[in-house]
């Protein structure tokens, strides 16, 4: 058994490192497109169903969403920290390291969403308030929110082994996982919703129900083929490997924590303008992640290619992955820029047709289907960075998008410009994002050039 785990442990190094880069990273994107795409169905189908309801439970799931993408940056964290350190060690050949990271980073997952969960529940309709919710928001949201903070732990740790199993070129193992989730929670909105007549309540039973089936069919999927075998032996949370943990998986706690960050103070903008302001914003952000989310799927698809070789010290195989995801990210990007800008209205009225959610959402959607494909190279650039450790450059530019240029942009331009200052925000965070990405990547892939030469 030992030999056979080592002939596929070998056979999946010699794929990773020696199989052309044209032909590798689809392989692997595809499933993680798929994950992603996934990902973005559990944040959708609740905005879908409820908005079936009333703007302003749609304008409640909206608030609620900043605390999902906390829990989410944390899940990332863990997951993104623990996974692409292993991947290094496995193209390094030192197998131990790997599996010891592996069951700490699940392990400090689950206290930390054991943590939040506590935190939430304790104070939930204080927090709705904080988050920016009304007279008419604050019942919904609350609800909504009491019930998502039971499954965070689960949330967490779903996230931590779809990125391990990633990090080790198991996309598809990772795709079944969340896919499997993501077909309960769509079975069961409707159902709960209204059926059973539980409203809010029952999108938020649907997406945790979701998670865990994704948890424990992803737990299974760690003990097939020559993925690293989970075992509370190797659980160390020592000062090792929880530096570890924070090298790799800060920037991703960065740009989740600060997009979280970021959607609270967009929902406190737009709740100027009313409860539709805040759900045309709100089915604006969804439609945009459901975008980009193909395009980190596809990155994702780079990252063990990267985390790998960088291991191995192929460089070469590292620039050349990163420049064939830029220029088809790229590409992509710009189509789906040209359908969201002529068919916004129709995007905004499928989540809820309110003319008055349209008006808001149909702006904000073309402004930010402008500046879309700006976006391979940078997310493209914070992959790269964050899979070869470099914790400080990955951090700046995973903090760019929406933390250094979002955060002050919303607080600023709203002043001077009412609520089309809301729409704009992104856009014109994502120009400067860009523009901060150019340096760090072309710093480091000048290092990696200069390796290979010598």
């Amino acid at each position: 058994m030992k030999e056979r785990s080592n002939n596929s442990a070998e056979a999946r190094y010699k794929d990773l490192t020696e199989t052309p880069i044209p032909k590798l990273i689809p392989r692997l994107a595809v499933p993680t497109i798929i994950s992603m795409l996934v990902t973005a169905i559990y944040n959708a189908a609740d905005t879908f169903f409820v908005g079936r309801i009333s703007t302003e439970a749609t304008a409640a799931v909206g608030l609620a969403f900043s605390v999902m993408a906390i829990i989410q940056a944390f899940g990332f964290f863990c997951g993104q920290g623990s996974g692409n350190y292993l991947s290094r060690m496995l193209g390094a050949r030192k197998g131990r390291e790997a599996e010891e990271m592996a069951a700490t980073g699940l392990a400090l997952s689950i206290i930390i969403g054991i943590i939040t969960a506590f935190l939430i529940t304790i104070n939930v309709r204080g927090l709705a308030s904080f988050l920016g919710a009304t007279d008419s928001t604050i019942e919904e949201t609350a609800n909504y929110l009491s019930i998502i903070a039971l499954g965070a732990p689960f949330m967490m740790s779903q996230f931590v082994l779809n990125n391990q199993l990633r990090y080790q070129g198991s996309a598809t193992y990772a795709m079944v996982g969340l896919l499997c989730g993501a077909i309960i929670n769509i079975f069961l909105d409707p159902i709960l919703i209204f059926i059973f007549d539980l409203g809010v309540r029952g999108a938020a039973l649907a997406t945790i129900s979701g998670q865990m089936i994704s948890f424990f069919v992803l737990l299974i999927g760690s003990r097939q083929g020559a993925n690293i075998k989970l075992k509370l032996k190797n659980v160390h949370l020592n000062p090792h490997y929880i530096k570890e943990v924070i090298n790799g998986g800060l920037p991703a706690l960065i740009r989740q924590g600060l997009s979280a960050i970021a959607t609270v103070l967009l929902n406190r903008a737009a709740g100027v303008y009313g409860a539709a302001a805040i759900a045309g914003m709100s089915v604006t952000t969804r439609t945009m992640m459901f975008v980009a989310s193909a395009l980190i799927g596809f990155g994702q698809g780079y990252q063990p290619v990267c985390s790998f070789n960088y291991g191995a010290k192929k460089m070469d195989r590292v620039r050349e992955g990163y420049f064939f995801c830029v220029k088809y990210g790229t590409v992509f990007l710009f189509c789906m820029s040209i359908l969201c800008i002529i068919f916004a209205p129709n995007i905004i009225g499928f989540f809820r047709n309110d003319p008055a959610v349209i008006e808001v959402g149909k702006v904000a959607l073309r402004c930010q289907a402008v500046a879309l494909p700006l976006m391979a190279y940078t997310v493209i650039t914070n992959m790269m960075l964050q899979s070869m450790g470099k914790g400080f450059k990955a951090s700046i530019t995973a903090s760019a998008r929406s933390g250094l240029f979002f955060i002050p942009l919303i607080l600023i331009l709203p002043k001077f410009f009412g609520l089309f200052g809301v729409e704009i925000t992104q856009a014109i965070a994502d120009v400067f994002a860009m523009i901060v990405a150019i340096p760090f990547a072309n710093s480091e892939l000048k290092k990696m050039k200069n390796q290979k030469e010598s």
